[in-house]
């Protein structure tokens, strides 16, 4: 059993919280508990630690979701909370500041990193699998549209052989800044440059393909393996697929999204299946070795004399694989007896010779002298 705090109670917020009540939560917390507000306090040091690993998981979408099936034991490979480098999403207390006010604090400056590389955008694609495709897994191919280098230009954004001169207006930073004062002291607002629209360069001609912005989108087909015991829900992650980076800059990711087509008989939980299969009345009374559909074909199962309706039995290891572990569960056949409705009379005969043999009156259920009818004209004339 792990001994680690539950990240919901650590930041202090519902299991249905949403990004915006993490990143307050979490806010809260590094503001109160930060290192450098908190210098050898080993007490404050613990709890910065312990909500900065909580906001880590909590506040990306994939390790959520994992948190929330299996706990701990399902993000111990990717949780972080190690040294102050900085909190999840922030860096040093500065960081914090400038999150909250959108600028720099005391003489801080987040400029260093806005005109550093940054990561391109993310993108979604969803894919619909049929219900033994998510069981077995399988390879599907997933299409979306990326940016790419412009082909023109090469990612310059200028028609080629055109003159491109540094911008005047923001010296070639592609940013802009302004100071004002506030009651936390001076703070710096930084902004992209409105004349270059942040690229720090101006061109005397744009790229007639691009139009001036070094990128075109194009459609990118990738084969994607679906492993087995994929669910309904679950997202997989192409690590750096998706749209460019800026000034060098990875890509972007791209998170695909699984929809699983339900089965016509086959109902799943976790990994396990689970099948209703209808048996006659003399099966169930005499036993009888019977059929049943799995997911990897048809098996025989001997059915034991005196089966009540409803009884359950296992099939072992032949449910779904485990995603994250070995082996696989099992399947649950759940046998209903089916009541025959349309007899002929000689059937209905020898059924009323093996009633009285079993000791019933059949007069008292519209038997052979009493139909229906019959008794509900007795009941009328009472």
């Amino acid at each position: 059993m792990s001994d680690k705090r539950d990240y919901y109670d650590i930041l202090g917020v519902s299991k249905n919280a949403d990004e915006a009540e993490l990143k307050k939560a979490y806010r809260k917390l590094a503001m109160k508990y930060h290192p450098d507000r908190n210098p050898d306090n080993k007490d404050a040091e613990s709890k910065f630690k312990e909500a900065n690993e909580a906001y880590e998981i909590l506040s990306d979408k994939e390790k959520r979701s994992l948190y929330d099936q299996f706990g701990h034991a399902g993000v111990n490979q990717n949780a972080g909370g190690g040294g102050f480098s900085g909190g999840a999403g922030f860096g040093g207390f500065e960081d914090i500041i400038n999150e909250m006010f959108g600028g720099g604090f005391g003489g801080f400056s987040s400029s260093s990193r806005r005109n550093g590389p940054r990561k391109g955008n993310d993108v979604r694609a969803d894919i619909t699998l049929t219900f033994e495709e998510a069981v077995f897994g399988c390879e599907k191919e997933i299409e979306f549209y990326r940016t790419e280098e412009c082909p023109t230009c090469g990612g310059e954004g200028a028609e080629p052989g055109s003159k491109t001169t540094t911008c005047t207006k923001c010296g070639g930073s592609g940013e802009l800044r302004y100071s004002q004062r506030s009651l936390f002291g001076e703070s710096i607002s930084v902004k992209k440059c409105d004349v270059c629209q942040g690229k720090g360069k101006v061109f005397e001609n744009p790229c007639h393909t691009c139009k001036g912005k070094g990128k075109v989108k194009k459609k990118k087909t990738i084969k994607v393996n679906i492993p087995a015991g994929v669910y309904n829900g679950a997202q997989l992650t192409l690590r750096g697929e998706s749209d460019l980076g800026t000034k060098g800059g990875p890509r972007g990711d791209v998170y695909v999204v699984i929809r699983v087509l339900s089965h016509k008989i086959f109902k799943r939980d976790g990994e396990d299946i689970f099948l209703d299969i209808d048996i006659t009345f003399a099966q169930a009374v005499l036993g009888a070795e019977i059929t049943v559909p799995t997911l990897d074909g048809k098996v025989s199962y001997k059915i034991t004399p005196g089966t009540p309706s409803g009884k359950t039995f296992r099939l072992k290891g032949k449910g779904v694989p485990n995603l994250n572990a070995y082996g696989r569960g099992d399947q649950y056949v759940k046998v209903n007896i089916v009541v025959p409705k349309n007899l002929n009379g000689k059937q209905k005969e020898e059924l009323r010779k093996y009633a009285l043999t079993m000791g019933e009156d059949l007069s008292k259920v519209g038997g052979k002298d009493k139909g229906i009818l019959n008794k509900l004209k007795d009941g009328l004339k009472k």
